[in-house]
């Protein structure tokens, strides 16, 4: 929860609508991956030069802003639902940037608002950059944990035909959770391409790495993150989510294992 003093001087007319902003504005920094501290600072810093006085709550699904008028001497509840735009850096990155175009160069609400519109609606990075990129990092990783050039090679055919059919799977609006068990049951399988077809000394870790690129990092860092600074709230959903993710990767990964009778021991 926040609450901020507003400079009237650099107060935008309608209160109403410049509250809709922030909520907008703070709900789609929550969906892009934003930790709550972020979320506080980059609404602090934009409300710092407009005419409010509001208190925000951070909730999982959604965000609650309290804002009171002082001409009118009432108070007025807005909730805007979090969109599940998926962890954006570049989005996230851009956001912060427009909080500080306003209360730097002290751009008025229309101008933010159009910026605002501007990145949300900007396209996601190249999908066939993302996969490749992904598919060399997990590759990468086999070779930190020991595994060999067959090995590498494994992991970053099964990264890239996982990934892919993520990608393909979450443009259908798949459950995430269901994506998860496909895409690391699908990797698993060419994964242990090394046992089945006794390719390579490092069967062990190409099976092992192969399905990494699934693991939701990035939430459970958040998570940490939120936790700190007291947001408990948001902190243990945040961890419960990964935690169901990271479950529905391992029934893949146990399933696949299953399926091909490996003996791993």
């Amino acid at each position: 929860m926040i609450g901020t003093k507003i400079n009237l001087s650099k107060a935008p007319t309608d209160i109403s609508v410049a509250s809709l902003f922030i909520a907008e504005y703070a709900a789609w920094l929550y969906g892009c991956g934003a930790t709550c501290t972020r979320i506080q600072k980059n609404v602090e810093r934009m409300t710092s030069v407009w005419n409010l006085h509001l208190e925000m709550n951070i909730m999982p699904e959604n965000i609650q802003l309290t804002v009171f008028d002082s001409e009118s001497r009432q108070s007025q509840v807005y909730s805007k639902k979090t969109p599940h735009t998926g962890i954006s850096f570049y989005k996230n990155t851009q956001l912060s940037k427009l909080s500080w175009a306003v209360a730097d160069k002290k751009i008025g609400l229309e101008d933010a608002q159009r910026a605002f519109q501007k990145i949300i609606s900007a396209p996601f990075t190249v999908p066939w950059v993302v996969l490749v990129l992904t598919s060399l990092a997990n590759m990468s990783f086999c070779r930190i944990f020991g595994g060999d050039f067959m090995a590498m090679l494994i992991v970053f055919m099964a990264t890239l035909l996982g990934y892919r059919l993520k990608q393909i799977l979450l443009e259908a609006h798949i459950d995430t959770k269901f994506v998860f068990l496909i895409c690391a049951f699908f990797s698993a399988v060419i994964g242990a391409s090394g046992y089945v077809f006794g390719l390579g000394n490092k069967p062990d870790v190409a099976l092992g790495t192969c399905v990494l690129y699934l693991i939701p990092g990035i939430p459970y860092i958040n998570s940490i993150s939120d936790l700190m600074v007291g947001q408990y709230l948001v902190s243990f959903s945040r961890f419960m989510n990964s935690m169901v993710l990271t479950f529905c990767l391992s029934v893949g990964l146990a399933g696949a294992i299953l399926l091909l009778d490996l003996r791993l021991f």
